[in-house]
């Protein structure tokens, strides 16, 4: 289907690409990662022909279609279903010419087409695919001006979907969706008939929807075999088996110098000095392996005691103007919470954020807040607080006027900005610069409490880590708007859900979560009706969280230990397997079975404490 040979791309003189290649077969479905900035978007640029590569090709089968999502949604009098149905060209094209041909023979041919594409599902279908991004049937007939941004680029999406391309090209589809349109997608996609290249940095997204990987690392792509999961074990055993492999040849080309620089100037030992020296020219080294660099985040810790409970709402109410939007709302937030708000978009979860951060007010019912608490509220319209035309120096300054310099880089650093990106101006930063920006600044004062809504879309799967073990540092409480149920499995222990026009407590947990949302999408489980199953207190569940890690922690490196143990008895299976060992040294032989012998020992224990530990872990969360 695609096939890259050898490109090379320079961008301002930056090199995003060395002699890349990679095919991807017909029916593929691939996941693209890489960190910010290193050209992902730039290579689907590339593979639209919107630019073009310095070197190397880029070639398609004939008479593929490509589609990607608009870059500009629609804003018209169109209503939403008309606006995806157009995104059929063909159909399109082919109902027009059938409202004016005249000749029989041509009306026979156009409505013969219109049979085979299965004109007469199209509605339905459109329908099917916006029912599933969120959009309900009187939002399908509204004209797409009505609609906020967000579901404007929902509709762009539903409209790359129902066109079906040969080749899918989707640059972070998740990024406007809610969990329940993101399960929606990861289904879609994994039954999707053509091929598929996505950009993601959804952890679960790509463990479902995809069954390879391509990786953009030091200017190359490279294809893995399996979901995301796998790509992250079969890449760290490539890195030690490669390093292994360097370490061992730079101890032996060190062997050998030695020698030389001992005996060269020898007469009788000369020409065995001269051998070495060219046995050192033909070892070659592999180059050394190694992750990128991944800033971390650091989040100033509350600066004063935190009252119990932080925040109480009693039968409150809120909305915009006379307009409310959610009502009857009555929760209380303590320190040390970890709560993950889910819904469908529309149902009232920023709403309900901006009313704890004093966007809004409350229209009825009692809303208390801590004395001198501080809350801290990133959201994607707070980027637009950011100034342009400042630098993350300037910014900093502004809240740091007494300081020096040197202090004020510092704390730069602290949010994860490199040397040469804290005297860039704001509009030139990346959108995963710019959210580690906003978050230091917002956080600079050290807040009793976090609003995050919806942090991760434009962070990397490492910057997303970084993330993740910085807000479970942080000791004062969290509120997570999000689709990335990697962070909110991470990172929170109570789930609230926006529905009904209210926001209420779930009993269940994400898992059981996304069962309901998967099986029926119309169903409204309530956690009324699910078992009742006591719910850990929040100081328990935050105990067990730190009791737990470690033991997480073990189980993880059992695992990667057994995985790199079964590599190295592959390997030797593999040369056991050539007759041609059996004709050599009889030491060698004797040496692979006993590496074997010792591998398969070492494997049998690290399962057993393997098992150990899982049963361990078992019994810890059932108690």
């Amino acid at each position: 289907m695609l096939t890259i040979s050898n490109i090379t791309y320079r961008i301002q003189g930056r090199e995003l690409f060395e002699d890349a290649s990679l095919v991807l077969p017909a029916g593929s479905k691939t996941g693209f990662v890489g960190k910010n900035g290193t050209g992902k978007t730039t290579l689907f640029h590339i593979i639209q022909g919107h630019i073009g590569a310095d070197a190397g090709t880029v070639e398609l089968v004939r008479k593929a279609r490509i589609g990607a999502v608009a870059q500009e949604a629609p804003a018209g009098e169109e209503t939403v279903l008309s606006v995806v149905l157009a995104a059929d060209k063909e159909r399109t094209a082919l109902m027009a010419e059938a409202e004016t041909a005249t000749d029989p023979d041509r009306i026979g041919e156009i409505y013969t087409r219109l049979a085979d594409i299965e004109a007469h599902t199209a509605e339905a279908r459109a329908s099917s695919i916006l029912k599933g991004l969120g959009f309900e049937q009187d939002r399908q007939n509204a004209p797409t001006r009505e609609l906020s941004g967000g579901w404007r680029m929902r509709v762009a999406l539903a409209a790359v979907l129902f066109s079906q391309p040969d080749l899918l090209l989707l640059d972070e589809p998740t990024n406007y969706l809610d969990l329940e349109g993101t399960l929606w997608l990861e289904k879609y996609l994994a039954t999707y008939p053509y091929t598929v290249f996505m950009i993601s940095h959804d952890r679960d997204l790509l463990n479902k929807a995809v069954s390879s990987i391509v990786h953009l690392e030091h200017r190359k792509l490279t294809l893995y075999k399996g979901n995301y999961d796998t790509f992250e074990t079969t890449r760290r055993m490539q890195m030690e088996l490669n390093n292994k492999s360097r370490e061992k040849t730079l101890d032996q080309i060190a062997h050998l110098q030695k020698f030389v620089d001992r005996f060269k100037a020898k007469a009788t030992k000369a020409k065995q000095a001269q051998a070495r020296v060219k046995m050192i020219e033909k070892l070659r080294p592999p180059e050394a392996m190694f992750d990128e660099y991944a800033a971390p985040f650091h989040f100033q810790q509350p600066k004063v005691d935190l009252p119990t409970p932080m925040v109480n709402l009693e039968k409150v109410a809120t909305g915009y103007g006379d307009k409310v939007i959610l009502r009857n709302i009555t929760m209380r937030i303590d320190p040390e919470d970890r709560i993950a708000l889910v819904g469908v978009n529309g149902n009232g979860k920023s709403t309900f954020a901006k009313l704890l951060a004093g966007d809004i007010p409350a229209l009825d019912g009692h809303l208390r807040m801590g004395k001198k608490l501080e809350i801290a509220h990133f959201a994607q319209h707070q980027m637009d607080k950011l100034k342009p035309e400042w630098t993350p120096l300037e910014h900093v300054a502004e809240m740091m006027p007494l300081e020096n310099e040197t202090k004020r880089r510092s704390r730069l650093n602290q949010m994860g900005l490199t040397t040469s990106r804290m005297d860039t101006k704001a509009k030139h930063l990346s959108g995963g610069e710019r959210a580690r920006l906003l978050m230091g600044l917002i956080t600079f004062g050290g807040p009793g409490m976090m609003i995050l809504d919806e942090p991760t879309n434009h962070l990397d799967i490492d910057s997303r880590d970084a993330l993740v073990h910085a807000l479970n540092e942080y000791e004062g409480a969290v509120l997570i708007i999000s689709h990335d149920r990697y962070l909110i499995e991470a990172t929170c222990d109570r789930l609230w859900i926006a529905e009904g026009g209210t926001i209420r407590e779930l009993d269940e947990d994400l898992e059981s979560y996304q069962r309901s949302i998967t099986s029926n999408r119309d169903s409204k489980t309530s956690a009324a009706n699910q078992s009742g199953e006591r719910k850990l207190s929040r100081q328990e569940a935050a105990a067990r969280r730190a009791e737990l890690a470690p033991l997480k922690g073990r189980i993880k490196d059992a695992e990667t230990k057994m995985g790199r143990l079964q590599v190295e008895i592959e390997k030797i299976d593999t040369q056991l397997a050539d007759p041609k060992v059996y004709n050599g040294s009889p030491e060698r032989l004797i040496a692979l079975g006993k590496d074997k012998a010792r591998f398969a020992a070492d494997l049998t224990t690290t399962e057993e404490q393997w098992l150990v530990l899982s049963a361990e872990l078992e019994d810890a969360e059932r108690a």
